[in-house]
């Protein structure tokens, strides 16, 4: 994370410039339907307001009480951090746990639960401080780290981020179930000292030790709640900033500030309230405007009315490539290379971001890593340039039709298209019904499901195509790069290749930053030519802040939006 602001300054330079060239010409014709619209929708949002509000919400900011009130977009599906897999559970899950490293207010890893470490070719020693509690008192021990990491790599848990613990010796081998739990590389040498022996060599480990996979856990507690750890409040165990204090499955959260916690320096508010649990961007927009809570973000049809009010817009990208992920299962006609190919010539990701979504933060995506990655010396897209895609119908039903020999069938079934119910994710599905339908012929239907839904349906590969994303999970091209290798859960589509795994082990283990990020030149080539996903998009935000509350945070690394360091302004007036 040490490289981290150059890496962030790029990105949001170049989200800049799009906005700057796309905003001014959108301009007037945003105005003419923001305005419009408002006086259609604000009966209907007022009314969704109020059946979503909570009457113990008291305003985006009570100065006298130190909380803030905020929106979350969904339900946090699992607030177990050996399982959780999403960006909402991520969000809860940084406020209210801890694990051995953290991230500070300028993006740079920092000591959490380990005061200090030292990481070696062979492995890594952590040093554990003895302030660090959990939220009843008893001292965070290395038991506790040795505990969480044997259950995230035990097959019986069914961690889809087990993965991330392959560094580890032994982990891959117990995940595959060749080994027991016990074996996993992981000592406690006493209760301040934890011992931790690699694979092989992963000079990159810190970052991976600040992600939520490798958070701790009591065993004595985790046992006593029989299975429903996470489920509700009292059924966790908390050493962050914040605890959960109450939760209306649905409705609400209530995070408290940790009395125990042992670092002043963050978790400055006494309470933040999740009053809100909505996706409909226009509902929070009026709530940000009714002075309901702190923050917001903005789509482009809000940015006129935003800039008339002298709203302070801020916008950062975060971090995220979004992708049609294709289902490469035996029995999916998906599984065709050609097939893939002809829907990539059919497409451009240019066409999509500028005629259809019409997001001025979003930048066309070229390919599976993001612009701000950092190479050897420059930024990884600059060093390893991608393949240049261009459409191409003709050569796109050229490789339809040899899919269709290849395939023996006469003609090619419905394709099912699995996607989120947020407007987003219904404009993107309805624009590539439409463009494969006009280019190539093909019928594709839009399987909405909501958050929690949609997940579990990609995990049982219940989809042709899905509209998939991902996130750093710490500051490293490894994060993306090894994402479609076939051990890796959050491979929905089960896209196999042997290159592919050769290439990625290379880039896991290569201590020569040269010939490591080679490696992950051919992964970027490979995703190309053998068509594993279309990138559609980086995710960009227009955002806006109550102007009281100072150090809130958006992450390209880390939770997507961090409260951990904000804290009240009360001499400022508000919007």
């Amino acid at each position: 994370m040490i490289d981290k602001q150059a890496d962030k300054q790029t990105a949001i330079v170049s989200g800049d410039e799009v906005f700057t060239h796309s905003a001014g010409r959108r301009l007037a014709l945003y105005a003419a339907y923001a305005i419009a619209g408002l006086v259609a929708f604000i009966y209907v949002l007022n009314l969704a307001i109020g059946g979503t509000g909570s009457t113990g919400s008291t305003g985006a900011i009570d100065v006298e009480n130190n909380s803030i009130t905020i929106a979350l977009r969904q339900e946090p599906p699992e607030l177990d951090a050996g399982r959780a897999t999403d960006a909402i559970s991520h969000i809860v899950l940084a406020h209210v746990m801890e694990g051995l490293i953290a991230y500070d207010i300028d993006d740079n890893l920092t000591p959490g639960v380990a005061e200090r470490w030292e990481i070696r070719e062979d492995g890594a020693t952590f040093w554990l401080r003895e302030d660090s509690l959990w939220n009843d008192g008893v001292p965070v021990t290395a038991a506790d780290f040795v505990f969480a990491w044997r259950r995230v790599v035990d097959p019986a848990s069914a961690s889809q981020y087990s993965f991330i613990m392959f560094p580890v010796k032994n982990a891959e081998a117990i995940t595959n179930g060749e080994l027991p739990p016990e074996t996993l590389g992981v000592r406690a040498i006493s209760d301040r000292i934890l011992e931790v022996d690699f694979e092989q060599p992963t000079p990159y480990f810190e970052k991976l030790a600040a992600f939520l996979t490798y958070y701790p856990m009591r065993q004595d507690f985790f046992e006593s709640t029989n299975g429903r750890y996470g489920a509700d409040p009292d059924m966790m165990l908390y050493n962050g900033p914040y605890t959960v204090t109450e939760w209306v499955h649905g409705s609400t959260m209530r995070w408290v500030k940790n009395p125990l916690y042992w670092n002043d320096e963050k978790g400055f508010l006494d309470e933040i309230h999740t009053a809100y649990i909505t996706e409909d961007v226009n509902a929070k927009l009026n709530l940000f405007k009714d002075g309901q809570i702190v923050d917001t973000h903005l789509m482009s049809p809000m940015l006129p009315e935003a800039m008339e009010k002298r709203w302070q817009i801020d916008r950062s990208m975060d971090g995220t490539v979004f992708f049609l992920e294709f289902n490469h299962r035996q029995e999916r006609v998906t599984r065709n290379r050609n097939f893939r190919r002809a829907m990539q010539l059919a497409q451009d990701p240019a066409e999509l971001v500028y005629k259809a979504l019409k997001e001025p933060s979003y930048l066309p995506a070229v390919s599976l890593f993001p612009a701000w990655l950092k190479g050897v010396s420059a930024s990884f897209l600059e060093e390893y340039p991608p393949v240049k895609h261009q459409m191409n119908l003709v050569r796109a039903r050229e490789h339809l039709e040899l899919a269709r020999q290849e395939l023996g069938i006469e003609e090619f079934p419905p394709l099912m298209l699995l996607t989120d119910s947020s407007p987003i994710g219904m404009l993107s599905a309805e624009y590539y019904q439409q463009l494969f339908l006009k280019n190539l012929g093909l019928e594709v239907r839009i399987d909405p499901q909501i958050f929690k839904q949609r997940l579990e349906k990609m995990r049982q590969g219940e989809f042709d195509l899905v509209m998939g994303g991902w996130g750093p999970d710490y500051n490293d091209v490894l994060t993306f790069g090894d994402l479609f290798s076939s051990w890796n859960l959050q491979n929905r589509g089960r896209y196999k290749s042997d290159e592919m795994d050769s290439w990625v082990r290379i880039a896991q283990s290569e201590l020569d930053p040269r010939k490591r990020m080679d490696a992950f030149g051919e992964i970027q080539r490979l995703l190309y030519e053998d068509v594993v996903i279309l990138p559609q998009y980086e995710r960009g935000f227009s955002f806006v802040v109550d102007p009281r509350l100072k150090d809130f945070k958006r992450r390209s690394v880390g939770p997507e939006v961090d409260y951990n360091y904000a804290y009240i302004d009360g001499t400022k007036n508000s919007k």
